[in-house]
Formats: structure tokens, C-alpha cells, sequence
């Protein structure tokens, strides 16, 4: 028996903009207002509004909870000072991706981590699994938030209209609180579509004016609605991995190219450490496979799932394609054998139904904003 799809606080907002709604993990939203290379351009070059508030928070609390988080996910959260965020992963015993998360550190002993809409009840199951013997607690606030985004080069102006936070003092992967339009709100600048911008948590019932407030301030500044289509393609022109596609739990986060965000030099053990050692000796030696960008010489779009061929053999999976608007061409991730992972590799190509279409091997990212 289906369950009909959460909605979200703005919900009837959207319908009444014309927007197409999709199910997405369980969420009735807004996949496009009009066109999605509309508002991509928009973000890319003046600013996109989104509502992510299928996105999952969940509050960690008490004189423990740096510990816990340390303990519960692959980061050093104990390192993280007051009102800024860290990016990271939570795994299993084996290594395998559970989610990718940012985590705020919104107190001294208050800590936000907001998950993604699809793993949001096993990250909140894990990490009240993993929370015996620490003086810390585990809430799930998923309820007490929605989510908007203000995305893109006029985004600090647009905010600048209806804030007197500091905003330039606000850092990239920072998070501070203040009132926006007269809402209480968390401010952060943590983007997912490599432009500059900021994302407001505020209380369900204040979603609506503050949308609202948004919209009529950066009117000025050809601010549009945005939907998950052009965040899809956003993304995936910077090269960001999706849950799902470039993460799973059959990938360690050494196996997706991000190592980095594992510190085994942090105090004490935690969650998947001797799985997460031997995974980082395997990628130093002979790592199976590599995470690049492939961009196509021709007009056919490549898919997640296609195969990447070489001199007749499968070398590899794409795990994301689109068009891209910024490029004017497709493009795609794809993890491919080391041997083929070199920018400028030749004889790569993507199996579209049957026909070897020739790609080149670029690194990542696609599209890197001009700071």
C-alpha cells in the first residue's frame, strides 16, 4: 500500500505558480515553474529561490554531543567552532556511504546535521543507534523546519534587502542566526549548485511570508522560482556527487574520491575505522575505479546506469548525465577504471542503446564560479 507523498509548508504556493510537482523521496515537489534551462541561467548568472524542505534535520544536544558525532560519523566534529558547519559522512561498520551530511555547530553543546530527504530515518535510526554511553541526545526536528535557498551572484544583494546580519562576515560553510523579512531564521552560506548563496531554516508557519518577502526583494535582481530539475543539472555542472548516484553504500567515501572528509587522526574510535583504514591502502595502491566528468562530442545525452566503453570493453558506469546549459553540451560523471580516469584519455565512449558515442575525459569539476 503507497503512502501519499509529504508536502511541504509551500505546497499550495507552488501550485499556484504553475509549478510540475514530482515525488521525491517521498515529497510532493516542485520539479520546474516554466523552463528548467530558465532557471538554471538564473542561477548561474543573476538568482534562484528553492524549497528544500524535504531535507532532513535532526538535533543533537548535550555535554557529550561533539564526542557522540565524532564517534557516530567519519569527521572530527569536535574541531568544528561555534556557528560554523562541516561536511561529512556518516557509514557503516564495512565503509559503505550511509549519507553525506553537513553538520552546524549552532552552540556550545547544540549541533544540527541535516541529512538528506532520502536517508533522513536511517540517519536518524544510526545515529540514535550509536548514541548509548553518551551523554547526548538524539531529536528528530525534521517537523520544526522548512528550508528555503537563495542561490546564485545576486543572492548576498537580494539578502542584503531584508537582513541586518552580517552577511559578509558570514563565511562559506558557516551558519549564524538573525531575522530575514522579520522571521527568526538560521542563516547559511553551505550552496549545492556551485554559486554563492544562502540557505534560511525557519519555523513551517513563517515559510510562506518569507518566500513571499524573497521574491518581491529580488525582483529587482531577476530572482526566479526554482525547481529540483535545474538543481539536478546545477550540481552536477560543479561536480557535486548526489546520494544515490555517486554515493552508496557499496562505495567507502576513499572508493567516491573523498578521503578526504575521513580524519582518523581524531581522538578516540568510531564508526567504521578499520574498514575506512584498509579502503584508504587500496585507493593508494590500486584504486578500482575513479570518479571524472565525461563531455560528449556529439548531442546524446548519457544516463545514470549507461556504460563507459574502451577499446571495446566496459570500463565503467556513468552514475550521472544531463545537458548542460553552462556548456552548451552533455555531460556526465562516471566512475571508470584508473587506467582511463586521466584527463584528455582517448578512445572513451558511452554506450547510448547500442551506439559507443565518444566522450573526453575532463577532471572535475565541470564549472567553477569566478570568486
Amino acid at each position: 500500500m503507497s503512502t501519499a507523498p509529504r508536502l511541504t509548508a509551500l505546497d499550495a504556493l507552488h501550485r499556484s505558480l504553475g509549478a510540475t510537482m514530482t515525488d521525491f523521496a517521498g515529497w510532493d515537489m516542485p520539479l520546474r515553474y516554466a523552463s528548467e534551462r530558465d532557471e538554471h541561467n538564473a542561477v548561474r548568472t543573476r538568482a534562484g529561490l528553492f524549497d528544500l524542505s524535504h531535507m532532513g534535520e535532526i538535533t543533537v544536544t548535550g555535554p557529550e554531543a561533539a564526542a557522540f558525532l565524532s564517534y557516530a560519523l567519519v569527521g572530527n566534529i569536535a574541531t568544528v567552532g561555534n556557528g560554523r558547519a562541516r561536511y561529512t559522512m556518516i557509514v557503516q561498520e564495512d565503509g559503505g556511504i550511509v549519507d553525506d551530511l553537513i553538520v552546524y555547530r549552532l552552540g556550545e553543546t547544540e549541533y544540527m546535521v541535516v541529512a538528506n530527504a532520502g536517508n533522513a530515518q536511517t540517519v536518524l535510526d544510526a545515529l540514535t543507534g550509536r548514541v548509548g554511553g553518551f551523554d547526548a541526545e538524539v531529536r528528530d526536528d525534521r517537523d520544526a523546519y522548512a528550508l528555503l535557498a537563495v542561490q546564485g551572484p545576486e543572492s548576498p544583494a537580494i539578502m542584503k534587502a531584508v537582513t541586518d546580519a552580517d552577511l559578509d562576515g558570514l563565511k562559506y560553510y558557516a551558519g549564524l542566526p538573525g531575522t530575514v523579512a522579520g522571521v527568526p531564521a538560521l542563516i547559511a552560506r553551505t550552496g549545492y549548485t556551485g554559486e554563492d548563496g544562502f540557505e534560511l531554516f525557519v519555523a513551517p508557519e513563517h515559510a510562506e511570508a518569507l518566500w513571499q518577502a524573497l521574491t518581491e526583494a529580488g525582483a529587482p535582481h531577476g530572482l526566479i522560482p526554482c525547481g529540483l530539475s535545474c538543481r539536478d543539472t546545477l550540481r552536477l555542472e560543479a561536480g557535486m556527487p548526489l546520494y544515490g548516484h555517486e554515493l552508496t553504500t557499496a562505495l567507502t567515501p576513499f572508493d567516491a574520491g573523498l578521503g578526504r572528509v575521513v580524519k582518523f587522526e581524531k581522538e578516540g574510535d568510531f564508526v567504521g575505522r578499520e574498514a575506512l583504514r584498509a579502503a584508504a591502502e587500496r585507493a593508494e595502491t590500486a584504486p578500482p575505479r575513479k570518479l571524472v566528468g565525461l563531455v560528449a562530442e556529439g548531442r546524446r545525452v548519457p544516463r545514470a546506469g549507461f556504460s563507459v566503453v574502451a577499446d571495446g570493453k566496459v570500463i565503467g558506469e556513468v552514475t550521472s548525465g544531463a545537458p548542460s546549459p553552462t556548456l552548451g553540451k552533455p555531460i556526465a560523471m562516471a566512475y571508470v577504471d584508473a587506467a582511463f580516469a586521466a584527463p584528455g584519455t582517448e578512445g572513451v565512449g558511452v554506450d547510448i542503446r547500442g551506439t559507443h558515442e565518444p566522450y573526453e575525459v575532463v577532471a572535475l569539476p565541470f564549472y567553477k564560479r569566478q570568486k
